[in-house]
């Protein structure tokens, strides 16, 4: 037993840690793709040795083409190799959101309510880590889904990775 508290908490940081990254490496490139005239819609860090990635989403009111990432790519990796925030290999990727656009913040959550997402939670809510509901509300950092008919409030830092689901 002491042995999985002793581990239990090492695990914590690392994600305290890579949360802090991520927040990081936003506040840094955010200005050079509004530069550009898009938004930077959100980022995802995915730690795996020599092949890690740093994702980067972009969107734009009038669509992302390919040339946009390549220009945002090529902005982006100036001021990361400038500022160098990340010490291991990655591979760096833009792209758009897409359809089944990942969420990020309470003001994407709250710009989708009445749609269809779905959550993958770093802690189980309702017996689940994954659910698939609909947006009913957010409230402050909390967000509220319809799942199946039952209400849920699930914390936004339990949510590992979110994404709208796309009607078709």
């Amino acid at each position: 037993m002491a042995c999985t508290g002793a581990i239990r908490p090492f695990f914590v940081f690392l994600g305290v840690t890579l949360a802090t990254l991520e927040r990081k490496l936003v506040e840094m490139l955010k200005a050079p793709v509004e530069a550009l005239g898009h938004q930077l819609w959100g980022l995802e860090y995915i730690q795996a040795g020599k092949h890690s990635i740093l994702r980067l989403y972009i969107d734009n009111e009038k669509g992302i083409f390919i040339e946009d990432c390549a220009e945002a790519s090529r902005q982006v990796s100036a001021v990361l190799d400038v500022e160098d925030p990340i010490s291991s290999e990655y591979t760096l990727e833009v792209s758009s959101p897409g359809v089944d656009r990942p969420l990020f913040t309470a003001e994407q959550y709250q710009a989708y309510i009445g749609e269809t997402v779905k959550v993958q939670l770093t802690m189980p809510v309702a017996g689940s880590r994954n659910l698939k509901g609909t947006v009913t509300g957010v409230d402050g950092q909390m967000l509220n889904l319809s799942v199946d008919g039952n209400e849920l409030i699930v914390a936004l830092d339990n949510i590992r990775k979110g994404n709208l689901i796309a009607k078709f």
